[in-house]
């Protein structure tokens, strides 16, 4: 395939402090970036229960760094919660934030450094109104390897003010990455064997979006083949030894180095669509994201199949072969493409993710919803590697109802 190169601007300036008992130089790290008052922002009880939480205010107290706790975020994380965070951080005097958790608590911990900088308002660049220039410094103690919220330029909520309940999201590399993430891959051993699947199905769907695209370079698709087969390979190892260290350290970086734009050097958007086919469904229906991404990749990728360009069609035989080791005959792209497509759905299966709407809990009464509520741009188009009309959307969803 002929390759061809987009201007492009990588920017990562987070620091990633990795390894075993890394939380313990949380202190450290928040005087370096000039923190002297904490928020520290988690989700449910897990990082309570497991003495972490307890862990990093301790630490910080030590060192006479005061602390201020705001705990509860959901899964998919809301702006409403995210309007009292800030608030709260306003009334205590917070200069620093500091994301314990998974990625909804570090998304969260990120809208609300963006109000402190943005005097109180953040919503505009979560709904395109407005760029972002600023955010107060974040550091993060991840407890799950999954969206790579930890080192990306991004953030997402769910609009709960509005009642769309919309998932919204930005990516602004410049502004919005943190300024060190704490990986110890330890602090993931807790993870139950569905939250570690769908973590590692959310892993694979960033480097997945950013492989199929109509720009790329040879480089970065080595880096997300690599990544892939790595994802691949080592997410059986940790759902069957949940405290197998190098399976858990192997995925907690492939989930950094997915989303942090390395594997979409030289590309341009609009990447796959994916993301653009799931959002309204953790959105609306509070459903695991990774567990959804990993619904809609491998039909996508038939879809690609039965509409796509030759080109195309020979980018998922690619995929076919340097993923899931499928023989390389480029003779018959479309044969070689079917077959990766049933390794990827095989390897989906074998770690019990869904393979239709309702193992997600979404019925079929739920189909005209879902089409109205799709990430469609004001054309009625959702654009991407392939594009789909509203149409297209309901044909989509309709074939993964279970009959």
């Amino acid at each position: 395939m002929e390759k061809k190169f987009s201007n492009d601007n990588f920017h990562l300036y987070t620091e990633i402090v990795f390894g075993k008992d890394t939380e313990h130089e949380v202190a450290k790290l928040v005087r370096k970036y000039g923190g002297t008052k904490v928020m520290v922002v988690t989700g449910s009880a897990s990082a309570k229960k497991s003495g972490l939480l307890d862990t990093v205010i301790s630490l910080l107290e030590q060192a006479d760094i005061p602390v201020v706790e705001f705990s509860g975020v959901k899964a998919n994380p809301q702006r409403s919660f995210a309007e009292k965070g800030y608030q709260l951080a306003v009334d205590e005097g917070v200069d620093f934030l500091l994301g314990v958790g998974g990625a909804s608590a570090i998304d969260t911990t990120k809208a609300i450094a963006l109000g402190l900088a943005n005097e109180g308002g953040f919503w505009q660049f979560y709904s395109g109104e407005s760029v972002p220039k600023k955010m107060a410094p974040v550091g993060t103690i991840h407890t799950l390897a999954a969206a790579g919220s930890e080192t990306s330029g991004s953030t997402v909520l769910v609009d709960d003010v509005s009642g769309s309940f919309a998932k919204k999201g930005m990516m602004y590399p410049d502004v919005v990455r943190p300024v060190f993430a704490i990986m110890n891959p330890e602090l993931t051993y807790s993870m139950n064997r569905y939250q570690t699947a769908a973590g590692a199905s959310d892993i694979l769907a960033h480097t997945f979006d950013r492989y199929f695209n109509s720009v790329s370079c040879a480089l970065s698709d080595e880096f997300s083949e690599g990544l892939m087969r790595t994802v691949i390979r080592y997410t059986k190892k940790a759902l069957d030894v949940p405290n197998d260290y190098e399976a858990r350290a192997e995925l907690m970086l492939a989930g950094s180095f997915s989303h942090n734009g390395l594997t979409g050097l030289g590309g341009k958007s609009p990447s796959a669509g994916t993301h653009n086919l799931e959002a309204n469904l953790s959105g609306n229906y509070d459903t695991v994201h990774g567990a959804g991404l990993a619904l809609v990749m491998p039909p996508w990728l038939e879809e690609v199949l039965a509409r796509g360009t030759d080109s195309q069609i020979d980018r998922v035989a690619h995929f076919a072969v340097n993923v899931f080791g499928v023989y390389p005959d480029y003779s018959d792209a479309k044969s070689t493409a079917l077959q990766g497509i049933h390794r990827f759905r095989g390897w989906l299966d074998s770690i019990g993710m869904p393979n239709t709407l309702n193992a997600l809990g979404i019925g079929e009464e739920k189909l005209d919803e879902i089409v109205a509520n799709c990430r469609c741009a004001p054309d009625g188009i959702m654009h991407g590697y392939i594009d789909f009309d509203k149409k297209q959307v309901n044909d989509f969803f309709a074939r993964l109802i279970e009959r």
